[in-house]
């Protein structure tokens, strides 16, 4: 009888023992769902860094998609996904509207862009002015054959615009005639494939299919990003609606963790931490 109780007794403590090493192992794993949106200069960096967060919580789902920074911050702001991306920074008024909190992720430039055949190298901002208002309008003006320069710009909800409107262009106007297009990733294939075009995206995109313009004689690269030399830059933000929580605190946590600052360098951004 004794011995028949030890037997039971034991038996209760591993049914104990293992049901709360199972509960421990569920309560640590995240399920549910993860929504972003929002600057499509993240994308790249967003997608990876959810394949890592997945890897080790496959329960789970992570919706990403792009729409540029205006859509991140409203749709964060009024609860449409749980981390809003902007390539700008945000406003007192949304900040105070909506309750929202931002988070540096990392650095960016925002490079002139040009077909790679395109014999411009250098612009200063003057120049860079003078073209996307339309008042320099011919290749000619700028060295290079009597065509007729075609803009390319990003929609009025885009912080890559927002920002390269602020610090290349003073605040002046983009002409009318521009073609917009509505991400790093157009702009790139829009420039790629028109001779003629020039455009703006992150320095992040750049690759051999454009060319990346020389502003003031500083060329758009990483190293003058980060020395501060090339002066069309700003920060990328992640933006929740008050201090994140759950799965978006892990992806934030994530984001600023040496694992997520080495996939930031990755894909040619300057890390933040």
């Amino acid at each position: 009888m004794k011995k028949w109780l030890l037997v039971m007794l034991a038996s209760l403590m591993l049914l104990v023992s293992c049901s709360k090493g199972k509960n421990e192992t569920v309560d640590n794993k995240l399920s549910g769902s993860l929504k972003i949106a929002g600057g499509t200069a993240h994308l790249k960096v967003m997608k990876n860094v959810a394949d890592v967060l997945k890897a080790a919580n496959p329960d789970l789902n992570i919706s990403i998609s792009g729409g540029g920074s205006g859509v991140g911050i409203k749709s964060v702001g009024e609860g449409m996904v749980d981390i809003g991306n902007s390539g700008r920074a945000l406003k007192d008024t949304e900040i105070e509207k909506y309750g929202l909190v931002p988070h540096k992720i990392a650095i960016d430039g925002i490079a002139v862009v040009v077909n790679s055949g395109s014999v411009t190298e250098n612009l200063n901002f003057d120049q860079i002015a003078n073209i996307f208002s339309g008042k320099i309008s011919n290749w000619k003006e700028l060295g290079g054959k009597d065509e007729k320069i075609n803009i390319y710009s990003r929609d009025s909800k885009s912080g890559t615009r927002k920002t390269f409107v602020k610090l290349a262009l003073s605040n002046g106007n983009i002409s009318k005639d521009a073609i917009i297009v509505n991400s790093n990733g157009n702009m790139k294939q829009a420039i790629a494939n028109d001779k003629n075009g020039i455009g703006y995206m992150s320095v992040g995109y750049l690759d051999e299919s454009v060319k990346g313009v020389s502003v003031e004689n500083v060329k758009p690269t990483l190293a003058n990003v980060k020395a501060g030399a090339y002066k069309i830059q700003r920060y990328l933000y992640s933006v929740t609606k008050g201090q994140p929580t759950g799965a978006a605190k892990e992806f934030i946590d994530l984001l600023l963790n040496a694992e997520g600052q080495k996939i930031v360098s990755k894909f040619h951004f300057i890390p933040v931490k």
